[in-house]
């Protein structure tokens, strides 16, 4: 294990006033400092943490950052780079509003904890004893899902199974998830492997709620938030009340998102029902209290002790393996042995380390955290786009405070990103595939059902058809022929990825609607391959068209 890389002779308040660094933020969101954060032994030159930033915001067209970093001295490394939006000319400060999605995962679990610390529920407890209508599809597994199953990946559902219920945003409400569940199937055994999915952490929030009598907004706010002193959070981002948020961006382009320019783009997906799994916005300052906090095994810096210490170890106690390798390689040099997924965390192995961290992502936004426990030490990446460019930059950062061996995680990203824009190039979404419609276009008009999604509609339009899937407003579209019987959509760029919409044809009329994402790169929550659309009997003389 090599030791920490010794930048300077002290790290001096000097260099953090300089930046911008110690004024009102941090200072002002821990008055009452309760101990001194752990000492990690690691020192570095804030200037070498700007220069890495600068050449990833500039190699990646990244308009705005954000970074925090905590046990290097008595206070954090906090700082904002950019601006918040493109052609705009507001900073990206520490007080900036992100949306850290899917690391609002471990503020669920600690929901959950302070009811295990309050003997209110306990985390083998079966969902169905808070929950009475919880159901999956196999009635062995209702009985034996527990609260720890919802948060471990682990269920047996696919990868994102569900996702499509809230995402893009939809009529649907928290409650839906209960009736869809029953309907999503299992495409590997109950607690035997690994898939990462959102819906049970909308099912942990109805639990939370149930058993609390608050709401999972109300309860976050009160019982996690506000006593971490995290002044700047919100749980939801319909209730951030400041124009200091950062923008979203993407690269979209004629055939796919995720190539092509650099644009910006709406945030989507973020209705209530999704929350749990992924509705906090936060600052780096607060995320810096959040993490802190969680060091010290739920003790806050301001002194008080949110959960226990035992509800500390059990949610970073590993339940899921994710990942099982060889470990280091020339092509993987930080490479786990082993991976795996706890209470709203993932743990695994870095540089001889054990790193807590999770990452989340929305449309238009990234971030990263990351803890290294035995060391006090943590690092906090935001961005306010929407590739993978952030977890490398979080790489080259712990690195260079571990004084680990060089590896250019810039390059290694382009790489990546170059690959990704191989892919769309040889997936020929420029133009279609042989084959034409064997209907007339009338045939395949029509209601269709998916019994967890719930309808779309197909029209007729002249000579085109179109497709408006019903609880998703923004799904509107014409259906462009691309194969035989099979058609794609034209969604607005802005709401996200595009479908493949195949009509199966037996003897002359459609039987079913089969529906895949077009792009490769398309993130799993466009889980269209899940959906299974049955006709719906037309009421006689009444001809279908989208609403």
């Amino acid at each position: 294990m090599r030791g920490f890389g010794v930048k300077q002779s002290q790290v001096n308040r000097r260099g953090l006033m300089a930046a911008g660094l110690l004024g009102g933020g941090w200072a002002a969101a821990t008055t009452g400092f309760a101990q001194s954060p752990p000492s990690s032994g690691v020192q570095f030159e804030p200037a070498i943490i700007d220069a890495l930033v600068a050449r990833f915001m500039a190699a990646f067209e990244i308009p705005g950052m954000a970074v925090g970093i905590l046990g290097a001295g008595p206070t954090p490394y906090l700082k904002g780079y950019g601006v918040r939006t493109l052609g705009k000319p507001d900073p990206v400060d520490v007080h900036t509003r992100f949306a850290i999605a899917s690391n609002s995962k471990a503020f669920s679990a600690a929901a959950l904890a302070l009811l295990v610390d309050e003997h209110k529920l306990a985390w083998d407890d079966p969902v169905v004893r808070y929950l009475p209508t919880f159901r999956m599809r196999d009635p062995a597994v209702t009985r034996m899902m527990t609260i720890r199953d919802l948060l471990v990946h682990r269920s047996g559902l696919s990868l994102g199974a569900g996702d499509l219920l809230y995402f893009p945003d939809t009529t649907h409400s928290a409650a839906d998830a209960l009736k869809a569940l029953p309907y999503l199937k299992s495409t590997q055994p109950f607690r035997g492997g690994y898939a990462y999915d959102n819906i049970l952490y909308t099912v942990a929030g109805l639990v939370v709620e149930r058993v609390s009598g608050m709401s999972w907004r109300r309860f976050v706010q009160s019982r996690l938030l506000a006593p971490i002193g995290m002044d700047d959070a919100t749980p939801a981002l319909a209730l951030l009340r400041t124009d200091n948020v950062a923008g979203r961006h993407g690269r979209r382009s004629a055939t796919a998102a995720g190539v092509g320019p650099m644009t910006v783009v709406e945030a989507i997906g973020e209705q209530q029902a999704m929350e749990p799994a992924g509705g906090l916005q936060a600052s780096i300052t607060d995320i810096m209290l959040w993490l802190r906090t969680q060091i010290a095994q739920g003790l806050a810096p301001n002194g008080r002790q949110i959960w226990s210490q035992a509800q500390a170890e059990q949610m970073w106690t590993p339940q899921t393996i994710t990942l099982s390798a060889e470990g280091q390689s020339p092509a993987h040099p930080t490479g786990p042995v082993l991976q795996a997924y706890a209470l709203g965390w993932f743990v695994q192995d870095y540089r001889g380390q054990r790193m807590i961290w999770h990452s989340g992502g929305l449309v238009g936004q990234v971030t990263q955290t990351a803890i290294l426990p035995e060391r006090g030490l943590a690092v906090a990446v935001f961005s306010n786009v929407e590739d993978g460019s952030s977890v490398s930059l979080r790489n080259a950062i712990l690195d260079e405070l571990l004084g680990a061996p060089k590896v250019d995680w810039l390059e290694r990203r382009q790489k990546a990103f170059a690959q990704s824009a191989e892919m769309v190039a040889a997936a020929g979404l420029d133009k279609p595939p042989p084959g034409a419609p064997s209907l007339p276009l009338t045939g395949y008009v029509g209601r269709y059902r998916d019994p967890w999604y719930g309808d779309i509609v197909v029209g007729l339009e002249g000579s085109t058809l179109t497709i408006a899937f019903q609880p998703t407003p923004s799904f509107k579209s014409r259906l462009e022929p691309w194969g035989k019987d099979s058609f794609r959509t034209r969604f607005p760029a802005t709401v996200g990825e595009d479908a493949l919409v195949t009509f199966v044809v037996e003897r002359g009329t459609v039987k079913r609607i089969a529906m895949k994402a077009l792009s490769p790169l398309a993130d799993f929550s466009y889980d269209f391959q899940d959906l299974d659309f049955r006709p719906v009997r037309p009421q006689p003389g009444r001809r279908q068209r989208p609403r």
